[in-house]
C-alpha cells in the first residue's frame, strides 16, 4: 500500500490547474479551489490556474502552452470528462499526449466506484505525459477532485512515496526526444 518515507527529502513540483466548464467563474470554481488548496497544502507550487470553456481547441491550446513551459511539471484539469456532447477534455488530451498512463484512469474509476458505484463508468478520467510534463484529467465535481488528489495524485506526486512515485521519473521523461 501507499506509504511515505519520512526520512526522504520532499521535492515540490510546479502544478498548473484548469477547470473545464462553460459555467464556472473564479467566484464559483469550487473544484478548482479545492484542488489548489490541496496541492499547496501538500507543499507543491500552484504554477498557473485557468478556467477554459468546453472547447477542444481552447483546451488543447492551453495544454500546449503549459506543456511548453519549463516552469510547469504537472497539469491537472477538472471537468469535461463525461459522455455528453460538450465533454471534450479527453479528446483534447489525446491530441497532445505522447504516452497515456492507462493506470491512472483505471485507478480513478476503482476509487470512485467505492463511493458512487457503477456511475463511475461515465468518467473518462485519464492521465499521460507530453514533452516531460504529466497531465491528468479529472471529472469536474468537487468530490471527484478530492478522490483524484487524496487517493492517487498526492501520493504519486510526493517524492517520498514508496515503493515508487512519478516525481522520481521526471528526469527521464524526455529520454526519447532528440537533444535540444
Amino acid at each position: 500500500m501507499s506509504r511515505i518515507d519520512e526520512s526522504a527529502r520532499f521535492l515540490p513540483v510546479r502544478i498548473a490547474i484548469a477547470t473545464i466548464s462553460d459555467t464556472r467563474t473564479p467566484a464559483n470554481d469550487s473544484s478548482g479551489d479545492t484542488l489548489a488548496a490541496r496541492l499547496t497544502g501538500a507543499g507543491h507550487e500552484l504554477a498557473a490556474r485557468a478556467i477554459i470553456k468546453d472547447d477542444a481547441d481552447a483546451i488543447e491550446a492551453q495544454l500546449r502552452g503549459w506543456i511548453a513551459d519549463p516552469l510547469i511539471d504537472v497539469v491537472i484539469t477538472s471537468g469535461g470528462t463525461g459522455v455528453t456532447g460538450r465533454d471534450v477534455t479527453p479528446e483534447a488530451f489525446l491530441r497532445v499526449l505522447e504516452k497515456v498512463i492507462e493506470g491512472f484512469g483505471e485507478l480513478f474509476r476503482w476509487v470512485s466506484f467505492a463511493k458512487i458505484g457503477t456511475s463511475t463508468m461515465q468518467s473518462r478520467a485519464l492521465g499521460g505525459v507530453a514533452n516531460g510534463t504529466y497531465l491528468f484529467a479529472l471529472p469536474g465535481s468537487t468530490g471527484a477532485v478530492k478522490d483524484g488528489w487524496d487517493e492517487i495524485l498526492r501520493f504519486q506526486l510526493d517524492s517520498r512515496h514508496r515503493p515508487c512515485n512519478l516525481v522520481e521519473l521526471m528526469p527521464r521523461l524526455k529520454e526519447h526526444l532528440p537533444p535540444a
